[in-house]
């Protein structure tokens, strides 16, 4: 009978420790699915950083052409040729 315990015993030893590095490996596998997210979003916000100044750059030197072209529209609206 004392046997029998034994073995009852080193079952659930063994059925613990298989469940133990499951849980471990399941937890690593997260801890590197986490990580990969976190240098995906810092390689993101580096980009779409990036890509927003240059677009902000742009956006500047249209506004800048704009009011140009609305200057010299209103003074030519203001000054009508004299050969006309």
């Amino acid at each position: 009978m004392a046997r029998a315990g034994g073995i009852t015993n080193a079952v659930n030893v063994g059925i613990a420790v298989q469940a133990d590095w499951e849980n471990r490996e399941f937890i690593s596998n997260i801890s590197l699915n986490v990580r990969r997210l976190f240098e995906f979003l810092i390689k993101f916000e580096a980009t779409t950083k990036s890509k927003l100044a240059s677009l902000n750059e742009k956006l500047d030197t249209l506004e800048r052409r704009l009011e140009l072209i609305e200057a010299q529209v209103s003074s030519a609206s203001h000054n009508p040729p004299a050969f006309s």
